[in-house]
This record gives C-alpha cells, sequence and structure tokens, in this order.
C-alpha cells in the first residue's frame, strides 16, 4: 500500500482516470457524463490508480453514513464500472430483479445453513469479468472488528485485492492495491481497519 506515492501524486477529475481494459464495463456516454457531473458539482476528485483485473475483491471504507451510497453510485455512474455487490435473494422479484442483476446485485441466500462466503465465490466462478464490493464494517456503526468475509473470499480464489476509500474533508476518492495477505485472516483485516481509520475520515467520524 504505497500511500505516499498515491498522496503525492496530483487530484484529478474522473475524466482524466485512466480505465484499465479489464475493468468490467456498464452504461453508456450519456451516464458516464451524468455522474462525472454530479462528482464536479459536489467537488469530489481522486487519488490513486485502479487495478488491472479481471477479478477483483474491494474492500470500501470507512463506512459512516447513507452519504457513502449515494457518492459511490455517481462513482459508478462516472467511470462506467460494473460493481458487485451482495443483495439478499428475497430482493430479486418481478419487476426488479432485471434492475438489480444489471447493476451487478449478486443474490444471496442467507437462511440459516447458507453460505454467504461460499455463493460469492461461486459467483466469481461463474463471471470471469467481476469485480465485488464490500464494506468490510457490514453496517455504518461504529465497530471494534471488521468483518473477515472479503479477506476470505480473496484468499480461498487467489484474487488481488483493492482499497477504495472516500476521504470527506479533501472529498476525494482513492484507489490503492491491497496488501499481501499474511494467511492470518483476523491480523489483515485488523491491519487494513487500521489502515483506512489512519489516513482517510468518513463522513461520520465519530462511527469510525
Amino acid at each position: 500500500m504505497d500511500l505516499e506515492k498515491i498522496l503525492q501524486s496530483p487530484r484529478v477529475n474522473v475524466e482524466e482516470l485512466a480505465l484499465p481494459p479489464n475493468m468490467p464495463r456498464m452504461g453508456n456516454r450519456f451516464t458516464r457524463w451524468l455522474g462525472a457531473r454530479f462528482l464536479r458539482l459536489m467537488g469530489w476528485k481522486f487519488r490513486g490508480e485502479i487495478s488491472n483485473h479481471k477479478q477483483i475483491v474491494i474492500a470500501g471504507a470507512p463506512h459512516t453514513s447513507n452519504w457513502d451510497f449515494v457518492v459511490a453510485m455517481f462513482l459508478v455512474m462516472a467511470l462506467g464500472v460494473k460493481f458487485s455487490y451482495l443483495m439478499k435473494k428475497e430482493a430479486f422479484i418481478w419487476p426488479f430483479k432485471g434492475l438489480f442483476m444489471s447493476l451487478g446485485g449478486i443474490p444471496i441466500d442467507r437462511s440459516k445453513g447458507s453460505e454467504v462466503i461460499s455463493q460469492v465465490q461461486q459467483w466469481y466462478e461463474k463471471n470471469s469479468h467481476c469485480w465485488v464490493a464490500i464494506t468490510p464494517e457490514g453496517t455504518r456503526s461504529k465497530v471494534e472488528r471488521y468483518k473477515t468475509g472479503f479477506l476470505r473470499i480473496a484468499q480461498s480464489l487467489d484474487i488481488p485485492l483493492m482499497l477504495v476509500s472516500w476521504d470527506y474533508p479533501s472529498k476525494t476518492f482513492y484507489f490503492i492495491d491491497g496488501p499481501e495477505l499474511s494467511g492470518d485472516i483476523d491480523a489483515d483485516a485488523a491491519d487494513i481497519k487500521r489502515f483506512f481509520e489512519k489516513n482517510f475520515t468518513g463522513r461520520n467520524p465519530e462511527n469510525q
């Protein structure tokens, strides 16, 4: 995680970012323009480089507010990237199923006895281009520990990890290549939590 190098780089608008060829795509010219327009109006810019892998696990933090979802959606639109995300399978009903699937939703069976991680693993195995975004806190409230599912998925399938952070005081999105995993899931999760908390501030800092 070469954060010092990223911090020394200039903040850029979304149109100036280099989009990697392996990035899963969605949307069109109009939706990209619309997303970029809203980000400009709100003052958000970017630092770092987007990883060029067909499959990635994305850890997005600090997640402290419903506004995180709003700015993230404008980010998705502006980049034209298809981030997959976890949703309860019960939500995938007509007339919303097609919409949720097109937007990257992954139907997850959370009933007793169902293994969420194995379901996400199966999704990766079925989709050669797949970037799954997960908020490791699992909630907008303050947590003592990160949930480790995102690391278990990355480790079990040998998929690279990318860290995406939104720093509200500077209104900057950061794209950072994740660390090499040590094999100690709990220790890795704690290290990543400390990294986010030390360097980035959410909309509601008291929830970090």
